[in-house]
């Protein structure tokens, strides 16, 4: 006896395409091969469904395609139908038994526990609901265009009328889902993560020395600052910690901090960071650094601990938000979210800066993780400050976009891999991993020194959207440690798989990833700032002291 519904069911299925069904299940089975990043089961679970059905879509597609042109088709039967679908069960199966053992191969690399042994089955019942979710849609799309053809069909020819009724009802499902529905997500998040930067936090109080931004004599509210804004003022080091770690007498690091409700335009923003910045005299220190911050207005505590440790607290750090999304969304929205904020700080900043006496002033320095590298690298015009230059840049977790980046990695000394490349002479830009190489190299750094921290894992730096159709140049040749050997590229799959990592990026320990250590910018600072009295002993003690608070 049947079950009610089985006859739709098994109408369903045997309606399904055939060549669908085999390119389907093989970008699942690739899907489940290791990317960049460790995936959870759920996340694997989603990319596998959405794998599955972009490749069912495709083969489908080219069946659609081929009986569109009135080619020879193969009429449908039974038995092979059958071997096809208990081929795709078994190459599925497969795959899936297969995933922990890929997953836990890059999650050793990268010091995380290994996955639990029901994986297989969670990821199965993810996946099966996912791809089944993306096939319905696919129904929906596909009524659709019966629709518009058949009005269409009324004034014009058959195949005419189909074509027409394919345009419109994807540019039905595309101003859905690009326009209202993406719309409508967008304003959810940036009002999700505005009420969260709002939340006053009992871990970081405000400041009552007056020499602080956000305290009552600051020109900058402390409820403007935003909750990153008001972590990174109450944070340390002060000049106590530093001097019992250098043994030698240390000021007090200066934090100018503007958040993005400080005031209505990047212009505003920009005056008012500055009139602190001489308000808590930040031109009198020794070392000045203009940090673009990621697109929640969060600095990377480990990197400006770092610097303030190395230069013994006689620095002043300015920053000023621009967004509240995360870095990740920000880059899929517009590659170049916060340029106009970034410009706005670097020139305020430097055009003061440079009318001051060249002796008389601190040495200028940019720095930025992951948009805000991005966005410190398209704040300033070389040419606008060749003259006059500012005196280095440290740049980490740079993402795909960023200018400076690409053409030094496209431009590359022959046979240096796309990870770690060498420019040039290496006397102006030159990259790091988590095993400093920049101590190594012997050559002559020039006046303007620019370094890039990056990890051969971190997705935010190489994802490429070319992928999807050709496999990209850190794929060839030596692979990163952090990048694993089993990773192979798939046209399509890859790109889905990088695109999943770019979100996920931030979810490994610190040193992989999208997240980086304070003990490898420890290292990387030293370069850029080219001096330090830091002896052997301190700097090992600081390096451990960066790791455990990292921890």
């Amino acid at each position: 006896m049947r079950l009610p519904g089985s006859a739709m069911v098994t109408a369903y299925f045997r309606s399904l395409s055939a060549l669908g069904l085999a390119l389907g299940t093989l970008f699942l089975a690739a899907s489940l091969t290791p990317s960049l990043i460790p995936r959870s089961a759920a996340m694997q679970g989603v990319l596998s469904g959405i794998s599955f059905a972009v490749g069912y879509g495709i083969g489908h597609g080219v069946r659609l395609v081929w009986l569109y042109l009135g080619l020879p088709y193969p009429r449908r039967a039974a038995w092979p139908r059958m071997l096809l679908s208990l081929a795709c069960a078994a190459v599925a199966a497969v795959a899936f038994w297969k995933a922990s053992d890929w997953q836990n191969g890059i999650r050793i690399l990268i010091e995380m526990p290994p996955v639990e042994s029901s994986r297989p089955f969670t990821l199965g019942a993810i996946t099966i609901a996912v791809a089944a979710v993306l096939l319905l849609l696919g129904r929906l799309f596909g009524a659709a265009v019966r629709l518009f053809s058949a009005w269409a069909d009324r004034l014009l020819p058959p195949r005419v009328a189909a074509l027409l009724g394919f345009v419109l009802a994807a540019a039905l499902f595309w101003s859905i889902g690009s326009g209202v529905l993406m719309r409508g997500v967008l304003t959810a998040l940036d009002s999700s993560y505005a009420r969260y930067d709002a939340l006053l936090e009992p871990e970081s109080p405000r400041p009552t020395e007056p020499g602080k931004t956000g305290s009552s004599a600051s020109l900058v509210g402390w409820q403007g600052l935003g909750r990153a804004g008001r972590e990174i003022v109450a944070a340390g080091p002060d000049a106590a910690q530093i001097t019992r770690m250098s043994g030698r007498p240390a000021r007090e690091p200066l934090r100018i901090y503007v958040g993005l409700n400080s005031a209505e335009t990047p212009e505003d923003r920009a005056r008012l960071a500055l009139a602190e910045m001489q308000r808590q005299g930040a031109f009198e220190r020794a070392t000045l650094v203009i940090a673009t911050p990621t697109g929640t207005g969060w600095l990377d505590p480990g990197s400006q601990k770092a610097v303030e440790y190395l230069t013994d607290g006689d620095i002043a750090t300015v920053t000023v938000q621009y967004s509240y999304l995360p870095s990740w969304l920000a880059l899929f929205v517009d590659a170049e979210y916060g340029t106009e904020t970034a410009r706005a700080v670097f020139a305020t900043v430097y055009h003061h800066w440079e009318s001051l006496p060249e002796g008389a002033r601190p040495r200028l320095f940019l720095h930025g993780l992951s948009l805000g590298a991005l966005n410190s690298d398209l704040s300033a015009d070389l040419f606008d400050v060749i003259a006059d230059p500012f005196q280095g840049a440290l740049w980490a977790g740079p993402p795909f976009p960023s200018p400076t980046w690409q053409q030094a990695v496209a431009e590359r000394v022959p046979g240096s891999p796309a990870w770690l490349p060498q420019f040039r002479d290496g006397s102006v830009i030159r990259f790091t991993t988590q095993r400093d190489v920049l101590a190594d190299d012997p050559r002559p750094w020039g006046p303007l020194r620019i370094v890039y921290l990056q990890h051969a894992g971190d997705p935010i730096v190489f994802f490429e959207e070319t992928s999807a159709w050709r496999e990209p140049d850190w794929m060839r040749g030596p692979r990163g440690p952090d990048v694993s050997p089993d990773l192979r590229w798939y046209p399509v799959v890859t790109f889905l798989q990088l695109a999943l990592d770019m979100a996920i990026a931030t979810g490994t320990p610190p040193g992989y990833g999208h997240v980086y250590s304070g003990a490898h910018y420890l290292d990387a600072w030293r370069a850029v700032l080219g001096r330090d009295a830091w002896g052997a002993p301190e700097l090992e003690a600081l390096r451990a002291l960066l790791a455990r608070e990292q921890l």
